[in-house]
């Protein structure tokens, strides 16, 4: 893979040592990983066989969704299933592969944040003129392009990481594969590579905040003329988002836009941004959102009627 490697595989360190606080986290991690898959599941779900929910905003919604499934599927299973292995191990090949999905799916959620940040942006701001902007070709194109923007940042964190030698030590100071603790264990001077990464990973989440921030400013400023009950029913769909956005944002920001450390607090911000975060999301939008709870009751209950049909 790379110049001179000595290195074939890899020890993960971990996020604890102690068996008995790995079992505590198995118990803790499985739940919520679950309850991210079956959450995002059925938004997924509920958005494709749901006729009330056909709009550009809920369209964003649920590939945001699929988002979430992939995202915290490329790092949360491996990360469970090796809580009980005394020693965790991962090839090089595929610690590489871990780094490109989970970058890959990140940045696609980055820029889907910001498409829907778009369309909330248009509906209040230019609502004549709505359904001309967010037309379907138009949505599929936002989406495509944004898991094209993924697919192109992970190709330079692939193509700046194979570049590199790896002939030992071989431990890998996290719970999953990602640049930093990687760069560490190259031997060579891999400042430049961690200049590119700053450059590519932290500038597209500031960049991106900063767009999203701005979006949200206009949108409030145009508020102003909306009757009462349009400024609060807006403000409910924006505050959600806004809630997302933060969750996402502020744990990428905080290990992307500083200098490599081994910081104990980076793998814990490192377990919010991939367990937790995208289970919260299906919770943040249904339980603001009266049309999507509308439309999950009507799904679940039409599964019972057909379920005790004779």
């Amino acid at each position: 893979m790379a110049r001179t490697n000595n290195v074939t595989e890899l020890i993960i360190s971990g996020l604890f040592q102690d068996p008995e606080v790995q079992r505590a986290c198995f118990v803790v991690f499985l739940p919520v990983y679950l309850a991210t898959v079956v959450g995002n599941g059925l938004i997924v779900l509920t958005v494709r066989v749901s006729k009330s929910l056909r709009s550009p905003m809920y369209f964003f919604l649920s590939h945001l969704s699929l988002v979430e499934i992939s995202y915290s599927s490329t790092v949360v299973p491996k990360f469970i299933t090796d809580l009980f292995s005394k020693i965790k191990t991962i090839s090089l090949e595929g610690c590489v592969a871990q780094i490109f999905f989970f970058h890959l799916f990140g940045v696609a959620e980055i820029f889907l944040l910001t498409v829907m940040a778009y369309d909330r942006y248009v509906a209040i701001c230019k609502p004549l003129h709505y359904t001309t902007i967010m037309s379907l070709p138009v949505c599929h194109r936002l989406v495509a392009a944004s898991w094209l923007g993924g697919i192109i940042h992970s190709m330079v964190q692939i193509l700046v990481t194979v570049q590199l030698p790896f002939c030992g030590p071989n431990v890998i100071d996290h719970y999953f594969c990602d640049l930093h603790p990687l760069f560490k264990l190259a031997c060579t001077d891999t400042s430049v590579e961690g200049v590119i990464v700053l450059a590519n990973s932290g500038l597209i989440s500031v960049f991106s905040f900063l767009l999203l921030v701005s979006s949200y400013i206009v949108i409030l400023v145009n508020l102003r003329n909306h009757s009462a009950e349009g400024r609060r029913k807006a403000l409910s769909t924006c505050a959600s988002h806004v809630m997302v956005v933060v969750l996402f944002f502020g744990p990428a920001i905080f290990l992307y836009m500083r200098p490599p450390s081994t910081f104990t607090e980076d793998k814990l911000v490192a377990v919010f941004y991939t367990v937790v975060t995208p289970m919260l999301n299906p919770i943040i939008y249904t339980l603001r959102n009266a049309e999507v709870k509308v439309a999950l009751r009507r799904l679940w209950g039409r599964k019972v009627n057909s379920g005790v049909e004779p």
